[in-house]
């Protein structure tokens, strides 16, 4: 097992946040967060229908563990992965042979009053590489789809652990989570036929699933689709450790009709493979031929998309961590259709200061689908090498994160 995949599951566990939930003020003072000025050279056009971003400085803060990623289930609740951490005393550690990842039930329609609960945790090993972790997580029909990708030591001194290597596959759950059926897949011989080569960069090393609200009662075709950030190779803009856990080049889409039977199998998939000469989408099974959903080297990193029904908008979530101990910067784009083409909503720089894992619950839209939660992980250096990363906006922490926004079809007033 790796030193520094060690020293950072040890820094997870010493800078968590208190385990208690907390709750702002009954009338907390809005907090804007005015669109951040983008990056030189960024390719997308800026949203005509979402043109602000509005914190409305509600926010709930539960457990001491990330990478949390709910799926609402047809009973009602939400169930996430989780890891790096502990929740009700239970902890996962994300390294080496005897790697664990967790699981959790989230039960409530208030994300001001929450409870996590049914935790549990599994065992894989992440060997050879230095660590095994959760990406995307599906409750459908009854049964939990529950992912694991791996990343690998430092390669570059100076730079953060966590160099992305292959998504592995799905264990599955009949039961909530109680008991699972381990993936027939292991880190040497992943789903997906990547990397090509050693230290070869993949495009689906980090998957996550299109959130299409309760039991994915928004895909108009049944089927499920997973979001993932790669890296191009060879790469025109070199820079080390570029393609890591958050951070990367471009955004890779596939889709698949999920089953037990088919969840592990590589020739259900299908992926994007650009346009024809309609403007429709192409998909392939060929995986050598898929092509980006989003492309902005140096610029991309962890993705999540969900549907707002009520605005009809696929709403998309990335963050840029590079060089993964810094602040980070994310943005969220919009789309009519998963495929895009994708518009720039809001640029937050520095937001968190370092908040990573971005993604917004379908569960907690509101019926016009201009209020909405953000969840998110924050500030996991704190207290690791002197960093002191401020919690901007309140409530960010190494925890699940809740933050109430408003999306607004104008500019929101500039504050006196």
């Amino acid at each position: 097992m790796q030193k520094s995949i060690i020293s950072l599951a040890l820094c997870f566990l010493v800078v968590a946040a208190s385990a208690a939930k907390l709750v702002d003020a009954q009338k907390p003072e809005a907090l804007p967060w005015l669109q951040s000025e983008l990056p030189a050279g960024c390719p997308f056009k800026q949203s005509e229908v979402i043109k602000q971003v509005l914190f409305t400085g509600r926010h709930a803060e539960y457990t001491k563990a990330d990478t949390w990623y709910p799926s609402w289930a047809s009973d009602g609740n939400m169930y996430s992965p989780f890891t790096d951490g502990s929740v009700n005393g239970l902890r996962s550690g994300s390294f080496g042979e005897t790697a664990t990842t967790g699981n959790a039930k989230i039960v409530g329609d208030d994300p001001l009053n929450l409870s996590i609960v049914d935790q549990g945790v599994f065992v894989s090993s992440s060997l050879p590489y230095g660590g095994r972790y959760p990406c995307g997580s599906l409750v459908y029909n009854g049964v939990w789809y529950y992912g694991t990708y791996c990343l690998d030591n430092e390669k570059e001194p100076g730079y953060n652990w966590g160099i992305m290597g292959p998504f592995v596959g799905f264990r599955y759950s009949t039961d909530f989570g109680k008991t699972w059926t381990q993936t027939p897949h292991t880190p040497s011989k992943p789903l997906f036929p990547e990397p090509k080569q050693q230290d070869g960069k993949v495009k689906f090393g980090s998957p996550h699933f299109v959130d299409f609200g309760k039991n994915m009662q928004y895909s108009t075709d049944g089927k499920a689709y997973l979001v993932a950030h790669g890296a191009s190779d060879p790469d025109p803009e070199p820079r080390p450790a570029n393609l890591s856990w958050i951070s990367g080049d471009q955004i890779y889409l596939t889709r698949i009709t999920p089953s037990i039977e088919n969840m592990n199998d590589a020739s259900k998939y299908e992926f994007f493979s650009g346009y024809d000469g309609k403007a429709k989408p192409v998909w392939t099974k060929d995986f050598d031929k898929i092509k980006p959903i989003l492309d902005w080297n140096n610029h991309c990193g962890c993705v999540t998309i969900t549907y707002n029904a009520p605005l009809k908008k696929y709403l998309m979530c990335v963050t840029d961590g590079w060089p993964t101990m810094k602040e980070m910067s994310s943005y969220i784009m919009e789309s009519d259709q998963v495929t895009g083409p994708w518009k720039m909503v809001t640029y937050l720089s520095k937001f968190g200061e370092q908040a990573y894992f971005l993604n917004i619950p379908s569960k907690f839209i509101s019926k016009d689908g201009r209020s909405a939660w953000l969840c998110y992980s924050a500030n996991f250096t704190n207290g690791y090498m002197g960093t002191r990363w401020k919690s901007n906006p309140p409530g960010s922490s190494y925890a699940m994160c809740l933050q109430e926004i408003k999306l607004l079809s104008s500019p929101a007033p500039k504050s006196e």
